[in-house]
């Protein structure tokens, strides 16, 4: 386990990495994502102070993840365990309900309803990500959430 800072832009896993590690933020912000094969960026998470960010693939096998920061970071660093995992179940269940509760959302919900949820699960990231990242958190153009936002500030006002 070491810390390291991470200057914002830096990459700390690339997509098709072995032996990836699991991040723990300090301080900073860091996001997880995916390139498709149009090139565009999916954003899987973020991770904001004291939440843990990683791929979930085995160490053996290549990861489908990039990891970068999104702001200057401090992060620990520790080496990806998977017995370590499984002794936390606690932790490794909340993450679990964390990503059913996004699958459910992305399939259910419309943009408004997604866009609530994010701000629920990230209240101290909203203004510190660019709605860009936000809409490809969600799976909606920027367009898309541009106009759930503003439905949804009218919906407030009336």
């Amino acid at each position: 386990m070491k810390e390291i800072k991470v200057k914002k832009g830096e990459i700390l896993q690339r997509s098709g990495e072995l032996h990836t590690k699991v991040y723990h933020v300090k301080s900073g912000l860091l996001r997880s994502y995916s390139i498709d094969k149009n090139g565009r960026e999916n954003i899987f998470m973020f991770a904001p102070e004291n939440w843990v960010i990683a791929d979930t693939n085995d160490p053996k096998i290549p990861s489908v993840l990039f990891i970068d920061a999104l702001e200057d970071s401090i992060v620990t660093v520790l080496p990806k365990d998977l017995e370590r995992e499984k002794e936390n179940i606690a932790a490794l269940t909340k993450r679990l309900h964390v990503l059913q509760n996004r699958i459910l959302m992305l399939i259910s919900s419309n943009a408004i309803e997604r866009y609530e949820h994010f701000v629920h699960t990230y209240p101290s990231i909203v203004q510190r990500v660019p709605q860009r990242m936000i809409a490809s958190y969600l799976g909606v153009t920027p367009e898309t959430l541009s106009a759930a936002k503003n439905k949804r500030h009218k919906n407030r006002n009336t």
